[in-house]
């Protein structure tokens, strides 16, 4: 295995809490953008990079040539009714990192997109997608991870849902909007992303919910 050198924005959050740990324990080497007063978020082993993520001009100088570069920064618990948060966040901090990874010249992006098409969340669904036409435009190797629900403390309503998704699945109408949009686990989530990490693509990738729960089965 090759020991990689990784650079995060959104390290704090949901995912990168998760995802963070197990770089580390594996031997890579990891960075990460942060806000000024949230350095003690991270895990120990972690280089804080302090800047702002809707801002390449206070981080791109600390994104190295062949880094992985991973995206995961967005609007917490999104809904239909933070729709303009998704333009002024989700899409500004992406659109950010896209250029600073590309002046860098990092070998590796990896974006946490959603999956899609879907019945709901329409704002958010449109983009993500806007990003991944961005990351495909860029000429990025890059690997676009597309869960519906990621499943762990605080995300936990979506356990009720479960044998709805059983029985959707069984249904050869449903079958595979349910394998589509299916839940996975926030450790499932951080072991397919650790997975696509260590194993890059030779161009752009696009990693489904099913192909997440493989990819954490790999581990």
């Amino acid at each position: 295995m090759v020991n990689r050198e990784i650079f995060i924005a959104g390290g704090t959050g949901y995912v990168g809490q998760r995802l963070i740990p197990e770089l580390l324990s594996r031997g890579h080497n990891v960075r990460a953008l942060t806000r000024k007063g949230s350095e003690g978020r991270l895990p120990a082993g972690c280089t804080p990079v302090i800047g702002n993520a809707l801002d390449k001009s206070t981080f791109a100088s600390q994104v190295r040539p062949g880094d992985t570069y991973v995206q995961l920064v967005g609007v917490a618990h999104p809904s239909p009714s933070k729709a303009s948060q998704f333009r002024s966040i989700d899409l500004v901090s992406a659109r950010e990192s896209i250029s600073a990874a590309v002046e860098a010249g990092a070998g590796h992006f990896v974006y946490v997109s959603v999956a899609h098409p879907a019945p709901a969340m329409k704002a958010y669904i449109e983009v993500r997608s806007e990003v991944e036409d961005m990351i495909r435009a860029s000429g990025l190797k890059a690997t676009i991870v597309r869960p519906w629900y990621v499943l762990g403390p605080g995300h936990r309503w979506p356990y009720l849902l479960i044998p709805t998704y059983w029985l959707m699945e069984r249904i050869p109408k449903t079958r595979e909007t349910a394998r589509r949009l299916g839940l996975v686990t926030i450790e499932e989530m951080a072991n397919a992303l650790l997975r696509s990490i260590e194993v890059p693509p030779p161009g752009v990738r696009t990693v489904e919910v099913t192909e997440i729960r493989q990819l954490a089965r790999k581990l």
